[in-house]
């Protein structure tokens, strides 16, 4: 297989099965089980020294050299885009408009959700001015999306790594308190994608590493939430 991809069930992971089903690439999955600590394994931290997932392994590269790895999830997406031609607009004017939604999403719609889901649903006590802050910093960004979609089908104009990015973070909308009748423009955009079979696919693979909902333990609280720095032996 072409990419070797370090994965787990999460919406940064989902993203990159998108576009490896998108793009027809061969890959192999590597499961790295966050709730048990396998993020800081020593040989996953040679490719993400954030302890994060997704990371990727290209045995392939475009510059025919030696395996390359790439850590976090817009990279990976560029990296891959520009290794495929794919999902990526050459165009000057038009590559900016996908990179900087892109970005928009690796900088705000996904913390801010990922703070949403953290507060709402694992936080061990329910703190009303963190949840009221966070579904509202939600509602905010689904505007701003569902806006962006007026006239557009995608978020630039044509389905991209800025679509890719942001959909899987859109899932749980009824764990972020959001109701997509809201936002209809958004909701014709999300029912768009949800039924390409690329997508259908990439989620097929997740309820293939895991089929149920994981179940948070105060253990795996302490792993997920609970670390600081993290020094070298």
């Amino acid at each position: 297989m072409t990419i070797k991809l370090y994965y787990w069930t999460t919406p940064n992971g989902h993203k990159i099965t998108i576009f490896l089903e998108e793009a027809e690439l061969p890959y192999e999955i590597k499961p790295v089980n966050i709730a048990k600590g396998e993020q800081f394994d020593p040989e996953f931290l040679k490719i993400s020294p954030n302890n994060k997932i997704p990371a990727i392994i290209d045995r392939d590269p475009p510059d025919g050299g030696e395996p390359i790895s790439v850590f976090e999830s817009g990279a990976i997406l560029q990296y891959l885009a520009e290794k495929t031609g794919k999902f990526l607009p050459d165009n000057l004017r038009d590559r900016v408009e996908t990179m900087q939604w892109l970005f928009w999403q690796m900088g705000g719609l996904g913390p801010m959700l990922g703070q949403n889901h953290h507060f709402v649903t694992y936080a061990p006590e329910k703190i009303p001015y963190a949840i009221d802050r966070y579904v509202k910093e939600t509602e905010r960004l689904y505007g701003v999306l569902d806006e962006r979609l007026t006239s557009l089908p995608f978020i630039t104009g044509s389905y991209s790594i800025a679509d890719m990015a942001a959909y899987p973070w859109i899932v749980p909308y009824e764990t972020q308190q959001q109701n997509l009748d809201d936002f209809p423009n958004l909701k014709r955009w999300f029912e768009s994608i949800k039924v390409r079979p690329a997508v259908q696919r990439a989620y097929a693979k997740a309820d293939e590493i895991s089929s149920a909902t994981p179940t948070v333990t105060e253990e795996s609280r302490a792993i997920l939430f609970g670390q600081g720095r993290r020094r070298s032996s």
